[in-house]
């Protein structure tokens, strides 16, 4: 099983404390540093001093890290044309020597576009349907050779189709809770499927849909990697654990029940749990971007039981 250490910058953080966390993540022998792609903080709270760029701060993180996998959950296409993002992210990909993954999803807080003029379309699946197709198509055009693409959202015309990523293939994420156009999308364009915030049932409902769809494209349902995203507040007792938790305005039940918290051997085997049904990567959602303890707790003593 990965750990991945995921973040949510857009609720106040500078680059420092994301770098922070990144060599954190690295130090500690976790796999990889993931941060959301928002603009505007969620809930209460004043968000300073304010949101970072997803693109942005990886391009930085590559330059001052150098094993871990670096990648967005989600990069919102709403945000990028998807020209743009392919240049973007086969540069951070050339900076970070190889190491970059690209999630790539509708977007979808509309309050994020209003605040910062963004606009929002109604049609965004899509949208995404054609960013995925263009995005991939680029990458995978070979050298001396043009991409072209005519379609209802996007228009590219003898395209040069650079630069290449470092990596022969980037690896996309596409992931979501859709009964349908998700598992079909997933199926035509990703290297891993991810749902965020499931309960074991639900993901091991959607990763048989993925599966399926798979099979129906013509792959094989075990070609994609199956993953899960979810928050975690690990304690050495039960004070560490409600502590964590009423620091990042949650209640400790609460999460152990939507979430992974409780004592590292409670985690573990939650952990577990969402192996059984296939999943062999979780995102941990950090809250906390100041309290590095954690991550060291997590692991020593999580971690260290899952390799």
């Amino acid at each position: 099983m990965d750990l991945r250490i995921f973040t949510e910058p857009q609720q106040g953080a500078t680059y420092d404390t994301l770098l922070a966390v990144a060599k954190a993540t690295e130090d500690l022998g976790f796999d990889a540093f993931f941060r959301s792609d928002h603009y505007l903080r969620m809930g209460s709270g004043d968000g300073l001093p304010g949101p970072t760029d997803a693109w942005l701060t990886l391009a930085g993180l590559a330059r001052e890290t150098k094993r871990i996998r670096l990648g967005t959950l989600m990069t919102a296409g709403t945000f990028r044309l998807p020209g743009v993002l392919a240049i973007q992210v086969a540069q951070v990909d050339q900076m970070s020597g190889g190491r970059v993954e690209l999630g790539l999803g509708t977007g979808w807080f509309e309050e994020e576009h209003k605040a910062y003029g963004i606009p929002f379309p109604k049609e965004k699946f899509s949208r995404l349907e054609e960013q995925l197709e263009i995005v991939t198509g680029l990458w995978a055009t070979e050298l001396g050779k043009t991409f072209d693409f005519h379609g209802t959202h996007y228009d590219l015309t003898d395209s040069p189709a650079l630069p290449k990523p470092a990596q022969k293939k980037i690896p996309v994420l596409v992931g979501g809770h859709g009964a349908t156009r998700t598992p079909r999308l997933a199926a035509q364009y990703a290297d891993e499927f991810n749902i965020p915030f499931a309960s074991v049932e639900d993901s091991e409902r959607q990763f048989g849909r993925v599966r399926a769809a798979a099979e129906e494209a013509g792959r094989k349902g075990d070609d994609l990697t199956y993953s899960n995203a979810l928050v975690v507040c690990v304690g050495r007792d039960e004070a560490e654990v409600a502590r964590r938790a009423a620091a990042i305005g949650r209640e400790a039940d609460e999460l152990r029940l939507n979430g992974l918290a409780g004592s590292p051997s409670e985690v573990v085997d939650k952990i577990g749990r969402y192996a059984e049904i296939g999943a062999r990567r979780i995102y941990l959602q950090i809250l906390d971007l100041d309290d590095l303890d954690h991550l060291e707790l997590i692991s020593s003593q999580v971690q260290s039981q899952l390799s």
